[in-house]
């Protein structure tokens, strides 16, 4: 591989290209996740064959070339199984399908071996907190008596009061309102509470029950026959609930964290030193002790197949030294760093983030996995430059405070990105960041989907921002998204998106999309996923500075130009997110420079 730099300082030269791959490149050994970068592809909104307006696994095969051309290691397919999608395919009504809306059991064998042939693994996305109320689980438990077999399979409890009225407890569901649903009995009297820290729709599994654990080891090796190469856990650190369930009331800061990263970060004040060994009070319903039993069950059973195949915890959990239970030896590869996804635009923010995270991890083994955005969160490139709080998974909106300027917002997210994939360790990259995808703000009221949207009275707008289908092609319908003839798409897409098509981005010395492709280029080259991160002081406060083996970072945070290194030329500039001058760094603009 040749790593050459543009003749301009800080722009990549766009005539440099690596050669594709033409037969299987998957190999084995290396414990490739501990440093490869992972594309999350949301089906439903990155690209639609069949011109119904919703992406499918089709569209995902024929876009994969993208992909490989871009330089991941692997993808992270969000749910695709079968479920009547009131929560985005998070509600899932059958394990071991795939939803019609995207494809079939076929469709999903080609892709992941055209996948595979590209050099690429396949991670799925499993939802083992609940099940949709459509499973034939939940619907057999609703047909059984009270205290049978069927109904221990989920949480049903007798309500409180002499008639049962008043529900067992006072949790609040993650997408607002109470956590607690009422059934009714065959005869017409009610009955039962089901718990659900979702949608009502979205029944939480009773996981102290063994039969619920043997029917997900089954669901495991379902997938892992198939060949997939591991899984991204949703709600992780959910699945057992505090004995007794007793009441809670979370602070009043704490945020919605929709979509499965709920309040599990209750106490984590802005600018907390990510080092702070105090352990934020645990909500009931999450990070409980018993879920590492279960993870253990599950490193057994992906031990049972020959390569590397991986776990990806979705633990929104405080302090880090806690999230790292999750990625010990015997459990889970990954967990996702959200701690470093909260960190604000902020050098003494990311110095203390990433030194906590790296000193975390390090205790049991493990690396960090960063990420900066995905199907749950504002979009980096808007959430970088709000100017006013934002609780996680309320989203914003065209009545949200402190709007992002998108200017702003675009060159933070280049200059974070830089960063992130400077750093040790694994990194998630969200579909559509590669083109600067700004979060969608004026969506249409009518058109919002996500379930917090409803459960909060429209208080909150939720994650339909991010989820909007991601242009392709400049000048055709829906961005390329689906045929000329299709659909329009499912969410509806901003009229001012040409600039961000990958079309107008293709070549383009010094677009986002060449800057992802250049560092990534230079990532794997430099091997700075499984490099060392020494700091570099002499900066300032508003700059974070370090060497990554023979590559230098430098990422201004600040408002007004910090001074370079004198002793350097044109081919000292590995990248820059910004045009640089003779001697200064930009504000908000990162460089990597040959140490």
């Amino acid at each position: 591989m040749t790593i050459e730099t543009s003749p301009e300082p800080g722009l990549p030269d766009t005539a440099v290209t690596d050669a594709q791959p033409t037969e299987t490149l998957i190999a084995t050994g290396g414990e490739w996740w501990r440093s490869a970068v992972i594309y999350q592809i949301y089906p439903r909104s990155f690209a639609d064959d069949d011109g119904d307006g919703i992406g499918d696994l089709v569209g995902i095969t024929k876009r994969l070339d993208a992909l490989a051309e871009l330089g991941v290691d692997a993808i992270w397919l969000s749910p695709f199984m079968t479920s009547p999608q009131h929560d985005a395919g998070y509600d899932v009504a059958d394990y071991c399908d795939v939803d019609p809306l995207f494809g079939t059991l076929a469709d999903f064998d080609a892709m992941l071996e055209k996948a595979h042939a590209l050099g690429i693994r396949l991670i799925v996305d499993l939802v083992p907190n609940h099940t949709s109320w459509d499973h034939a689980w939940f619907q057999e438990a609703l047909a059984a008596p009270e205290g049978s077999p069927e109904r221990d399979r989920y949480m049903f409890h007798d309500g409180k009061g002499p008639n049962g009225d008043e529900m067992p407890n006072n949790w609040e569901s993650v997408f607002g309102g109470p956590m607690w649903e009422r059934t009714t009995n065959p005869d017409g009297t009610p009955g039962q509470w089901y718990l659900h820290i979702f949608d009502k729709s979205q029944p939480d599994l009773n996981w102290e029950n063994p039969w619920v654990r043997e029917q997900f080891h089954g669901i495991l090796r379902f997938w892992l026959d198939r060949g997939v190469d591991g899984f991204r856990v949703d709600v992780a650190h959910g699945l057992i609930k505090e004995a007794g369930l007793p009441d809670y009331t979370p602070p009043e800061d704490a945020g919605s964290m929709g979509g499965g990263a709920a309040d599990a970060l209750v106490g984590l004040e802005p600018g907390i030193d990510a080092d702070a060994d105090a352990d934020p009070a645990t909500p009931p319903y999450w990070a409980q002790d018993g879920v590492h039993e279960i993870y253990r069950g599950w490193h057994a059973v992906l031990e049972e197949y020959d390569g590397e195949r991986v776990l990806c915890a979705e633990a929104w959990v405080e302090p880090l030294t806690k999230l790292a239970r999750w990625v010990r030896p015997d459990e889970m590869q990954q967990a996702f760093n959200f701690t470093y996804l909260s960190a604000g635009w902020s050098a003494p923010e990311l110095r203390s983030v990433i030194d906590g995270s790296i000193a975390a991890f390090a205790t049991v083994g493990a690396p960090s996995t960063w990420v900066l955005s995905n199907h749950d969160v504002v979009r980096h490139a808007s959430r970088l430059a709000l100017t006013a709080e934002n609780l996680q998974g309320a989203g914003i909106g065209p009545n949200s405070p402190g709007l992002p300027d998108t200017a702003v917002g675009l060159r933070r997210a280049r200059a974070a990105t830089a960063v992130m994939l400077a750093l040790p360790g694994s990194a998630y990259i969200y579909q559509g960041e590669e083109l600067g995808l700004p979060e969608d703000i004026y969506l249409p009221d009518e058109a919002r989907q996500d379930p917090t949207w409803f459960r909060t009275n429209h208080e909150k707008y939720g994650r339909d921002g991010c989820r909007v289908p991601i242009p392709w092609e400049a000048g055709a319908p829906t961005y390329g998204f689906g045929p000329a003839d299709g659909a329009a798409s499912w969410l509806p897409q901003p009229a001012d998106w040409d600039v961000y098509a990958r079309s107008s981005q293709q070549g383009v010395a010094g677009s986002t999309l060449e800057l992802y492709k250049l560092a990534l280029r230079l990532r794997a080259a430099h091997a700075l996923g499984t490099g060392t991160l020494e700091w570099l002081g002499g900066y300032g406060p508003e700059v974070v500075a370090f060497r990554n083996g023979d590559v230098t970072v430098i990422a201004n945070t600040g408002s007004t130009p910090v001074e370079l290194p004198v002793e350097r030329s044109a081919d000292d500039v590995l990248l820059a997110t910004e045009p640089l001058t003779e001697a200064a760094l930009p504000a908000d603009t990162a460089v990597w420079l040959r140490s």
